[in-house]
C-alpha cells in the first residue's frame, strides 16, 4: 500500500468541469453519514470541502475501512469525480462528488473537545488552548491566508518603490519608548539585559544615518503591556522610513500603498487623496484623536450659550470656572430607544473615564424634558436643543468636566450608541490622516511633561521658538491614518538635528547622564550627518482586522495570547529550572 497519496486536487476546488476525472484528495473527515449500502463523508482542507461516495460495490475490505472513519480522521481518498446527485448551492463544490475507489487512513482522531465550525461559539480561551482545532475552521485558515495576502501586496508595492527589506534587531538595549521593555537576561555578561524592541525605532532611524533612503521591515514588536481585543504583548508592523522627505512625500507614498491594497485584497477602488483633519478638529467634532466618521453624533460645545454660561447648576459652573467644557451630542430618534435605566447605565460606563454624572435632554414633537429640570426651564433646553438642530424624538447627553473627561466620555458613548443602532457597517470604509499632534502630554503621575509619541519626533516649524517656555502648545509633524475609527497606522516627521533632539530630551527632563545611557548610540550617530528623515508604522494585525471586520485580533493571528498574556497551547509563561537561573545569575524574589 502506498504511504501516501500524491495529491492531485485541493478538496474545495473540484467544480462541474472536473467531472470524470481520477482525483486524489488529502484531507481530515469533517463529517460522515452512513446511510447503509452508501457511506458519505466530507472532506475538507485549507480550501473547503468536497463530498466523497463509499458504496457497498467496492471491496469489503475498503468499504469496512470506510465505515470506520469518524470526525477529525486524516485520509486520502482516491475517486472518480461524477456529477452530484443533489447538488448542495451552499458550499462551491455542491454540483460534484467523488466516487471513491481507494482509501488510506494517515491518523485517527479523538473525540476533538471543540467542534471544527466557523458558529461554534466557544469561549475564546478554549479555542486558545486548542488553536491546532481551532485553525481547522475554514474562517481561520482565510483570515491566515488574507493576512499572508496583504503581506505580499506589502512587499511587492514597497519594493516597487525602491525601499529595500532590512531586519533589525531583536535583542537591543533597553530604551523609555513608553511601555514596559521584555526584559533578557544576558548569560555571558552577568548582570546585564537586552530588552526586546517595543519598535525598531532607533534602528530605522540609523538606517537612515546610514545612506539606506528607503527602508521596510514586516517587524516584530513588543510591548509588556495590559491586553484589549486590539492588543498583544508580541505583534507585527508594517515598518518604513524615508529620506530627504516632508509629511505630505510619507502620506502619498501610502495613500499609494492603500490604494494598491483596497484594490487587490478587497476588490475596493479606494478614492485618493484621503482627506486630512487636525488633532483639534478631532477632538473638538468627535472627542477622539481617533474619529470615526461614518455617523454623525458630533460633539458641540455649549460653554459659550448664555444659558449655560449664566446657569446656577452647580455642575456647569463649577466646570467653566475651572477651565473645564460643556458639551454634548445628540441621538438622532434616541429619546424613544433609551429608557432612564439605560441612560443610567450609559453614565456608569462613563465613570471609569473620569466623568461624575451626565445630563440628559429627550425631544418630542409636543415636550422637551430633562434630567435637570429643576434649573432650566423649557424655554432654556430648547435653546440648548436648538444648538444641535434636535427634531422629534432626540436625545442630547451633556457632560460637564475637565477636557479630557469630556471628550474621553463622549468620544466613547457617541461610537457605542452608535454601534448598539447597527450604525458601525464594518464593510464600509472611512479613511482620513489626523494630523497635528500635541507635541506633549502632561503627566501627572510622573509631574512632568512627557512625548505624544516619541522623543525623536520632530516639532512643527513655527513652534521651535516655544519649546521650552511653552511646551504644551507645541504641535508635532505626526500624522496617524486612521479607519472606521481606529488607528491603523502612524508616524512623523523625526528630529535629524543634534542640538533639536538635545532640547527635546531636555523639554522631557532628561539629564546628560540618562540621554547617554540610553539613546548615546544614536546621538553619536547624529554627530556624523543625518539626513531629514522620517517614517510610519501600520499595525499589521490590526489593519488585516478592519479589513476583515474581525472583533479581535486574536482572529487574525495564527497563536495569540490570551488576556493574561498566556500561550493557552503552550503554557507560556512558565518557571525555569535552578540551574539555568544559576547560570544567568538571577535568583527568585520571593
Amino acid at each position: 500500500m502506498e504511504s501516501i497519496f500524491k495529491r492531485t486536487h485541493m478538496c474545495g476546488l473540484l467544480r462541474a468541469g472536473d467531472i470524470g476525472k481520477e482525483v486524489c484528495l488529502n484531507g481530515w473527515i469533517a463529517k460522515r453519514r452512513d446511510l447503509g449500502g452508501l457511506i458519505f463523508c466530507d472532506v475538507r482542507d485549507k480550501t473547503g470541502i468536497s463530498q466523497v461516495v463509499f458504496d457497498d460495490k467496492i471491496p469489503k475490505e475498503l468499504f469496512d475501512k470506510a465505515n470506520s472513519l469518524r470526525s477529525e480522521y486524516v485520509v486520502g481518498v482516491k475517486g472518480e469525480v461524477r456529477q452530484r446527485q443533489s447538488a448542495n448551492p451552499d458550499i462551491a463544490t455542491g454540483d460534484v462528488e467523488i466516487f471513491a475507489s481507494d482509501l488510506i487512513i494517515y491518523s485517527r482522531s479523538e473525540t476533538p473537545p471543540i467542534y471544527i465550525k466557523d458558529d461554534d461559539n466557544v469561549d475564546m480561551n478554549l479555542r486558545l488552548k486548542y488553536r491546532y482545532l481551532d485553525l481547522r475552521k475554514k474562517k481561520m485558515q482565510d483570515n491566515l491566508a488574507f493576512r499572508g495576502k496583504v503581506c505580499k501586496i506589502a512587499r511587492d508595492y514597497f519594493y516597487e518603490n525602491g525601499f529595500t527589506e532590512v531586519e533589525t534587531p531583536d535583542l537591543i538595549a533597553p530604551t523609555p519608548e513608553g511601555s514596559r521593555d521584555y526584559i533578557v537576561p544576558s548569560r555571558v555578561e552577568p548582570g546585564s539585559f537586552y530588552a526586546l524592541p517595543q519598535s525598531p525605532q532607533l534602528y530605522k532611524q540609523m538606517l537612515m544615518v546610514g545612506g539606506t533612503d528607503r527602508y521596510i521591515q514586516i517587524a516584530r514588536c513588543f510591548r509588556d503591556e495590559d491586553l484589549r481585543a486590539d492588543r498583544q504583548p508580541e505583534f507585527t508592523q508594517i515598518d518604513m522610513e524615508m529620506s530627504f522627505i516632508d509629511e505630505d512625500d510619507i502620506i502619498a507614498v501610502n495613500e499609494g500603498f492603500l490604494k494598491k491594497l483596497f484594490k487587490e485584497a478587497m476588490g475596493i477602488d479606494l478614492k485618493t487623496p484621503l482627506p486630512r483633519m487636525t488633532w483639534d478638529e478631532a477632538m473638538t467634532r468627535y472627542g477622539s484623536d481617533k474619529p470615526d466618521t461614518r455617523f454623525g453624533f458630533e460633539l458641540h460645545d455649549l460653554g459659550q450659550l448664555d444659558v449655560i454660561k449664566n446657569t446656577e447648576f452647580k455642575v456647569f459652573a463649577d466646570a467653566l470656572a475651572s477651565g473645564g467644557d460643556v458639551r454634548g451630542i445628540c441621538i438622532t430618534g434616541g429619546a424613544g430607544k433609551y429608557s432612564r435605566k439605560q441612560i443610567d447605565k450609559m453614565t456608569e460606563h462613563i465613570r471609569s473615564f473620569g466623568a461624575k454624572g451626565m445630563v440628559w435632554i429627550k425631544t418630542s414633537a409636543d415636550d422637551i424634558s430633562s434630567s435637570v429640570n429643576k434649573f432650566f426651564d423649557k424655554d432654556a433646553l430648547k435653546k440648548i436643543a436648538a444648538e444641535f438642530d434636535a427634531g422629534n424624538d432626540d436625545l442630547i447627553l451633556i457632560v460637564a468636566d475637565k477636557p479630557k473627561v469630556v471628550f474621553d466620555s463622549l468620544g466613547y458613548l457617541r461610537r457605542a450608541i452608535a454601534d448598539e443602532m447597527g450604525m458601525l457597517d464594518p464593510k464600509q470604509f472611512n479613511l482620513l490622516w489626523v494630523v497635528d499632534f500635541p507635541l506633549f502630554e502632561y503627566s501627572e503621575e510622573e509631574g512632568r511633561y512627557v512625548a505624544e509619541h516619541h522623543p525623536f519626533t520632530h516639532p512643527k516649524d513655527e513652534d521651535i521658538p516655544m519649546l521650552e517656555e511653552h511646551p504644551e502648545k507645541c504641535h508635532a509633524r505626526a500624522y496617524d491614518i486612521v479607519m472606521n475609527g481606529v488607528e491603523a497606522g502612524g508616524g512623523s516627521i523625526r528630529i535629524h538635528d543634534r542640538e533639536l533632539q538635545d532640547r527635546m530630551f531636555k523639554v522631557l527632563g532628561m539629564d546628560e547622564e540618562t540621554i547617554q545611557s540610553k539613546f548615546g548610540f544614536l546621538v553619536e550617530a547624529f554627530k556624523y550627518g543625518a539626513p531629514p528623515h522620517g517614517g510610519l508604522a501600520y499595525g499589521l494585525d490590526r489593519l488585516v482586522m478592519l479589513l476583515l471586520g474581525e472583533e479581535t485580533i486574536r482572529d487574525v493571528i495564527a497563536f495569540p495570547k490570551n488576556q493574561s498574556a498566556q500561550c493557552m497551547v503552550s503554557g507560556a509563561p512558565g518557571p525555569t529550572d535552578a540551574d539555568q537561573l544559576d547560570e544567568l545569575g538571577l535568583e527568585l524574589k520571593k
